[in-house]
């Protein structure tokens, strides 16, 4: 690519976001965080469809930046419980390592799985998730 090409398709790449949108994503973000701090989790069912719907990312993008997001958020959310005294270490080795084995499963599946069946998969987790809720 022609460098010219290259700095038009940069320009092109980073035109201004609307204020209005700017501020509906950082409370959406704060809704975000709110609700992987309050449950300790989920926060990513609310930041994949901001991601896909305000931002237009692909559905594996918003997946793996939704994980980037989550991941700082949720260790800021665990030292506020540590410093609480809310948590207790043998659930958390136990519980952390299937997490830890978990996370590094699921972002290398997430390179294979198609986008349409990744959001199939989605979909069907929340809609269980939300009928034992309700159940």
């Amino acid at each position: 690519m022609k460098k010219s090409n290259l700095a038009s398709s940069q320009t092109k790449s980073r035109q201004k976001t609307p204020v209005k949108k700017k501020l509906l994503l950082i409370l959406l973000g704060g809704l975000v965080g709110f609700l992987n701090g309050f449950f300790g989790g989920g926060g990513g069912m609310l930041c994949v469809p901001t991601l896909e719907k305000c931002l237009g990312l692909d559905n594996k993008r918003a997946h793996a930046t939704a994980i980037a997001v989550i991941f700082p958020l949720s260790l800021i959310s665990c030292a506020i419980y540590i410093f609480k005294g809310s948590i207790q270490s043998l659930p958390l080795l136990s519980v952390g390592l299937g997490v830890l084995v978990g996370g590094v499963a699921g972002s290398i599946a997430l390179k294979y799985i198609p986008s349409k069946t990744l959001r199939i998969i989605f979909a069907v987790i929340m809609l269980v998730g939300g009928l034992r809720l309700i159940i």
